[in-house]
């Protein structure tokens, strides 16, 4: 068998077409078939269900995808490192990031990065900081940029480095009995009800610790997976109030924000897994001003360089083999 054709079989499961995955491979699709049927005959098994209406993956292919998606990672890897080794940065970059992200201006880092380095193809990846990190941990992302309480220390196993310290602000409808108001309390929020991240996310967490610290308890009617335009959308309808970061919210439309005295805190991080570290994510972190501990990783690493907006934090930084 040989790489292209595991990288045949790849895009087929990943598309259940045929059609589409000669597609997306840029050959013609009886050539991918005939490929995929040579390496069904060398492995003596099929690989795929085909009916007129769809395609799916026998047992024997579950069983083979991970080793092909596996093989063709090493190969890219090999060939970036090579290019790496005659100064050519290019191959895959696997960036995740929280809706809020804020410290850092994610965009603006990758279009610098794009120009420096355009042979890289970069994915992107939204979620929560808890799912992030554990991709991170386990190669499925590079880098990811989280937030979590300020009480809580970074993720197991990655390397961290904290960017900034934000307080969250309360987020109400434009015509909210508050909305007029310059500030608020913990205690005055409680009687409101809530719309929030699912129960025990990072995201949630820093302001239920914040309530219960207070002796408070709250109403989270509604809970939505990720903290995006859509709960701006809830708050702007008037069904519900929200807490969120300060540097975030400038980007919402439709809404009022209250300073709240008594306010939950998180720190944001970059993590990184510092084992296996792309040329790509070496040359990433670099741009983001974290070059001395993309070059030693295993070297205490010293505190980067913040964003003019972001409120340095002290002390946060952890190596993979502690607590991090």
């Amino acid at each position: 068998m040989d790489l292209q054709q595991m990288r045949y079989v790849v895009a087929v499961a990943e598309t259940s077409s045929f059609t589409r995955a000669a597609e997306r491979c840029l050959v013609v699709q009886s050539a991918l078939s005939h490929q995929i049927a040579k390496l069904e005959r060398e492995l003596g098994a099929r690989l795929f269900d085909r009916t007129s209406r769809r395609v799916r993956l026998t047992p024997a292919g579950a069983a083979f995808l991970p080793a092909a998606r596996q093989s063709l990672e090493a190969a890219e890897r090999a060939a970036a490192e090579v290019a790496a080794a005659v100064g050519e940065v290019r191959g895959r970059l696997a960036v995740g990031l929280i809706p809020t992200v804020a410290a850092v201006d994610v965009p603006a880092a990758l279009r610098t990065f794009r120009g420096r380095y355009p042979r890289v193809r970069i994915g992107l990846r939204v979620g929560a900081s808890e799912e992030l990190a554990e991709q991170v941990r386990d190669g499925a992302l590079d880098v990811a940029f989280l937030g979590l309480p300020t009480s809580a220390d970074p993720p197991r196993g990655v390397r961290a480095h904290a960017f900034a310290e934000d307080r969250l602000v309360a987020v109400v409808a434009p015509d909210h009995p508050l909305a007029g108001e310059p500030a608020v309390d913990l205690r005055r929020l409680a009687s409101e009800v809530f719309v929030d991240l699912p129960a025990g996310t990072a995201g949630r967490v820093q302001s239920d610790l914040a309530f219960a610290a207070a002796g408070l308890t709250r109403d989270v009617a509604f809970e939505v997976t990720t903290a995006d335009l859509f709960m701006a959308r809830l708050v702007g309808q008037g069904l519900a109030v929200a807490l969120l970061p300060s540097r975030y919210v400038h980007q919402l439309t439709g809404v009022a924000t209250i300073e709240v005295t008594d306010a939950p805190t998180r720190v944001e991080y970059a993590v990184w897994n510092a084992a296996g570290r792309t040329p790509a994510a070496t040359a990433f972190l670099t741009a983001l001003g974290l070059g001395a501990h993309a070059a030693a990783p295993e070297a205490a690493e010293p505190p980067a360089a913040a964003p003019p907006s972001a409120e340095p934090v002290r002390n946060r930084e952890a190596p993979s083999s502690g607590r991090t």
